[in-house]
């Protein structure tokens, strides 16, 4: 299809697109981007809010076939490996398309967070929470995916900030095995793990489990075990 033929939310995404990959943030303007697709400065507007807007929906589309190949993808058996194999694969786009990254991750706003970033959320959260069901995570599933998220992020931005010939190698490889020593275990062995463990890996097991209990006692067993959680570290 060519660009002609496409919808004209599309056509101004993938102008702004092109302009974000080419030139940086500073390139993608409401002059620049309209010339390009073909439109008006109202038909931006009118379709996107504000520039914001716009640069949200270039944020997802940029990160559309990475997150589908993350999902889609032959997963590991073994639930760390396919952990360390999603923060290889983030790492690795980040790298090989920084203006993207940059635009999603490099000015985070709270209250205003792009679409594909929640389904990268979503994604780590069920990494994450595979873990937790196999009795291998030491810490809770959401502290887990933060310190996953925040150390990833920081190796990715350090990478794009170093010049290629001054990057080192290792550097995403120690840092992310320094966060599997912290948020993993070595053995499901329920001899060998602690309680803390138990807790975490029931908790991650109840949403799929016909429990037979009401939200509100499904909700109390939670609170306990995030208790023994916190008292078993």
């Amino acid at each position: 299809m060519g660009e002609e033929a496409l919808p004209t939310k599309d056509r101004i995404v993938r102008a702004a697109a092109a302009l974000l990959a080419d030139g940086g943030r500073d390139a993608v303007s409401t002059r620049a981007v309209g010339a390009a697709a073909g439109v008006q400065a109202p038909t931006i507007y009118r379709g996107f809010g504000d520039m914001q807007g716009l640069l949200d929906a270039v944020a997802s589309y940029g990160f559309r076939d990475y997150l589908r190949y993350k999902v889609e993808r032959r997963h590991p058996e073994d639930p760390v490996d396919d952990l360390r194999e999603g923060w290889d694969l983030h790492v690795g786009f980040g790298v090989d398309n920084p203006a993207f990254y940059i635009l999603m991750y490099g000015e985070p706003r709270p209250n205003s967070v792009p679409a594909a970033a929640l389904e990268a959320e979503e994604i780590l959260h069920q990494l994450v929470g595979a873990v937790a069901a196999a009795g291998r995570l030491r810490v809770g599933v959401e502290r887990a995916a933060q310190m996953v998220h925040s150390a990833g992020c920081g190796v990715t931005l350090t990478l794009i900030a170093t010049k290629p010939a001054d990057r080192d190698p290792e550097l995403s490889t120690r840092v992310r095995e320094a966060i599997m020593a912290a948020i993993t275990t070595d053995t499901p062995n329920p001899a060998e793990t602690s309680p803390a463990s138990h807790a975490i890996t029931l908790k991650a097991m109840l949403p799929t489990a016909d429990s037979g209990l009401t939200d509100a006692e499904a909700a109390l067993l939670v609170q306990w075990l995030d208790q023994i959680a916190l008292r078993n570290r």
